[in-house]
């Protein structure tokens, strides 16, 4: 299980800091249930940011997304895997840093397939990737590769009672 091995409450007003808990058990009953947007950031090779809106599931305590192999998201990650991934979950804004790494195990992109398929994107396993009978246009033509985030450091800050802001980190 993904747990904080360091945190630091961001708060000036005195709240309280957040627990780890309260961003994983929103990730593992908001998706892929609800209509989130999630947005990856990576680095260009000239080092220009970039940034694209993924579907993002978390399944077994880790973040996954998808992504065409042809997208600036997917060249710049194969360049270098630092990334961030944000949303804004029911009550908490959400933002996330590590590094992304193609899966490619055929029983990894069984297991997150079927938790696509739960979610209402009928991913089917092809060529170490995903296919579907749709997809966002620019994601290019299938097999669409699977990533899983390996997490660094994550922030929130609070939308909802209780309220607060708070930086997790987690041992590499």
């Amino acid at each position: 299980m993904t747990e904080a091995s360091e945190t630091k409450n961001l708060d000036r007003s005195g709240l309280a800091e957040l627990p780890w808990s309260r961003a994983r058990d929103l990730l593992a009953t908001q998706t892929p249930h609800e209509d989130l947007t999630f947005f990856v950031g990576t680095v260009r090779p000239d080092g220009r940011p970039h940034a694209a809106g993924v579907g993002a599931i978390w399944v077994d305590d880790a973040l996954y997304f998808v992504s065409g192999p042809g997208t600036r998201r997917a060249r710049n990650l194969a360049a270098n895997p630092a990334c961030t991934v944000s949303v804004r979950l029911r009550g908490l804004d959400l933002t996330m840093e590590g590094e992304a790494g193609r899966l490619t195990d055929a029983t990894t992109l069984e297991r997150v397939a079927a938790v696509y398929r739960e979610g209402g994107w009928p991913a089917a396993v092809v060529d170490e990737g995903f296919t579907a009978s749709f997809m966002a246009a620019s994601a290019g033509p299938s097999p669409w590769h699977l990533y899983r985030l390996t997490l660094h450091r994550a922030i929130g800050v609070a939308t909802a009672e209780p309220h607060g802001a708070t930086r997790w980190d987690f041992s590499r």
